[in-house]
């Protein structure tokens, strides 16, 4: 659910010092350090990888029943502990209250139970059924298997739900996990370790290495499996290193939803929605409304519309419940893009109706910008902004919105805005996406029924439903014969006579064609 960039061996950024030098984490709406964590070199992550494959087994035997009720305790344990959480969250994101509570403390209390519940039935041993004569009287059974020691490397925008919500499934699975979270967000994840040892996870079994590039890249030498989020260019170099160890990985990776509003559009909805989902956590969500493409006709009423809701909303440090609709930016290096699309864009004649600066003082924060008069010749349209910004583009038709919600490599999420929800659904089948919501946005990742992965360089595999967790698993097909002859009739030795049988069956079975 993000697209941010997490350095790799090589690039700047990188420590390859180990874990004596350390890693301050500041809170970004204050800029003080809160806590400092260690960097993990190569050799601690052999070492914890050694450790975790060593409790795998115990873990699995546990069986669903068992893992489950683990689970499921600490879904009560983030209920109970949830101002602690939602503390943690916020000092180290610079998010608000609100946007730790909504969009972090209900998914990972709701991932729990829904993988509790959900593992036994998702990774149930399958009969199948076939027609091949050869196999006629015989048990067949489809399997899924832990695939052992399972990888996580997380972003820094949603340090409970993508570092940490990508665990829950894997290890309901039965795998032993690792989790390297972002340098700049570890805090959540080290609290997760706390929360699994005090609701009784056997020891080693999941295990947060924090570190810079290099602990990431020596994780993914480790293990089984790596499941990554950030951004498609740090995911391209993910996949080639697990390629070359041909171990599967996941990749969830950039984003540029956009949304179209049609001209029959409740338009109080749609500016609602727009605003919200484009502004929530800093506009710092993968699946953000990053672009607009609304019809001529109610084009002025709708950028009206924004411009005043965006020009109301609080900006600041979120101090409790309530303080403030939009907090910091976690990451310095995200705020300088941020910065650098809005310039590029007015360099080439958009107009800024709200914002358009970062603000003076302390923290990191950029102001709730609203952007018009934009194409696509820039970069706030076409490259992913990840930042409080909401450019807004006229079109003609529907046809034209279309074609330019397609007119990007991304492919991640996307919505439509109309009255007519059939044709919404129309509209929605036609854009190239993981996921498109029809009157909504985003709310489409809390239905953990449904999968959510990206077409084109979004991503590779999908989070939730079936596939969310089968995918680390490795399918194993078992053939049990339990009446047969001594010999078969295939068997050795070889005869003419019994070889002509066996043809003339083979003419039989599948010789005749289609005679329709």
């Amino acid at each position: 659910m993000a697209s941010v960039e997490q350095t790799v061996a090589g690039e700047p950024g990188t420590s390859t010092n180990g874990a004596a030098e350390g890693i301050p984490v500041e809170n970004p709406a204050t800029g003080q350090v809160i806590a400092t964590v260690p960097d993990l070199s190569a050799e601690e992550v052999h070492a914890l990888a050694a450790k975790g494959r060593a409790a795998q087994a115990g873990w699995e035997a546990l069986g669903f029943e068992g893992r489950g009720r683990i689970l499921l305790r600490a879904q009560k344990w983030i209920i109970d502990n949830r101002e602690r959480v939602i503390d943690t969250i916020v000092s180290e994101t610079g998010k608000t209250y609100e946007d730790a509570q909504l969009a972090e403390i209900s998914y990972g209390a709701a991932a729990f139970g829904f993988w509790a519940k959900n593992a036994p039935r998702y990774l149930a041993d399958e009969k199948v059924k076939s027609s091949n004569m050869l196999v006629k009287g015989k048990k067949l059974v489809l399997r899924h298997r832990p695939l052992g020691l399972i990888g996580v490397i997380g972003p820094w925008n949603y340090p409970l739900t993508n570092s940490f919500g990508d665990c829950i499934p894997a290890l309901a699975a039965g795998n032993s996990v690792i989790l390297k979270p972002s340098e700049v967000t570890p805090l959540t994840s080290m609290l997760m370790a706390e929360c699994l040892d005090e609701c009784g996870l056997p020891a080693d079994v999941f295990q947060v290495a924090t570190g810079r590039g290099e602990t990431g890249r020596a994780l993914i030498d480790e293990v089984d499996m790596i499941m990554f989020t950030g951004s498609t260019r740090t995911g391209r170099k993910v996949a080639v290193t697990a390629a070359e160890r041909l171990i599967p990985c996941s990749l969830e990776l950039g984003g540029k939803d956009p949304m179209i509003v049609l001209r029959d559009a409740d338009l109080e909805r749609a500016s609602n929605a727009a605003v919200f989902y484009s502004m929530q956590n800093s506009g710092q969500t993968c699946i953000s409304t990053e672009r607009v493409y609304v019809e001529a006709p109610v084009y002025d009423e709708f950028v009206q519309k924004v411009t005043k809701k965006v020009n109301d909303l609080r900006q600041g440090h979120s101090t409790g419940p309530g303080t403030a609709e939009v907090g910091a930016m976690t990451f310095p290096p995200q705020l300088d893009i941020v910065e650098q699309h809005v310039a590029d864009a007015v360099g080439k004649g958009a107009k800024v109706l709200v914002g358009g600066k970062r603000r003076e003082g302390q923290g990191m924060f950029f102001e709730p910008t609203v952007l018009v008069d934009v194409d696509h010749s820039m970069d706030a349209m076409t490259e992913e902004t990840f930042g409080p910004t909401l450019p807004i583009m006229k079109v003609e038709d529907a046809e034209e919105a279309i074609r330019l919600a397609n007119d990007s490599p991304y492919g991640l999420g996307a919505s439509v805005f109309t009255k007519d929800t059939e044709r919404g659904e129309q509209v929605a089948r036609r854009i190239d996406a993981g996921a498109v919501c029809v009157n909504d946005a985003m709310i489409n990742y809390t239905a953990l029924e449904l999968p959510m992965g990206g077409a084109k360089t979004s991503g590779i595999g999908s989070r939730h439903g079936a596939g969310g967790i089968r995918k680390y698993t490795q399918q194993q097909a078992i053939l049990v014969s339990k009446l047969h002859p001594k010999r078969d009739v295939h068997m050795y030795p070889y005869t003419a006579k019994n070889s002509k049988r066996i043809g003339k069956l083979f003419a039989f079975l599948y010789g005749r064609g289609n005679r329709d």
